[in-house]
């Protein structure tokens, strides 16, 4: 499989994930900053979270791990939790800002 259609796979797969306080995807969020598709079909997922103190933050990156693990291809799986840049409702899509009434 090649490095887009593997990372197609992996978006398709984060869209599954959601924030249990927000009825969103983790991706449409916009708490994925990155996905690196590395050499042997590894793949690295920079992301992060509405806040720091958010309640899912020792579940949700553990939950991008094991369904991330889970998509045929891939070998490894290393996800980064990072706080810079801070999230913002900015960055989430404009089908999510539309789903939670902000737009």
């Amino acid at each position: 499989m090649d490095t887009a259609a593997l990372r197609d796979k992996v978006v398709e797969c984060l869209q599954t994930i959601f924030d249990p306080e927000i009825p969103v995807s983790i991706y449409e969020l916009g708490l994925i900053y990155r996905i690196d598709i590395l050499p042997i079909n590894n793949v690295q997922i920079t992301m992060t979270l509405t806040a720091p103190s958010c309640p899912a933050a020792q579940t949700i990156p553990v939950e991008v791990d094991q369904k991330v693990r889970e998509i045929e291809g891939i070998n490894d799986v290393h996800v980064v939790v990072t706080w810079d840049p801070p999230w913002d409702k900015s960055m989430m899509s404009e089908a999510a800002q539309l789903e939670l009434g902000w737009l």
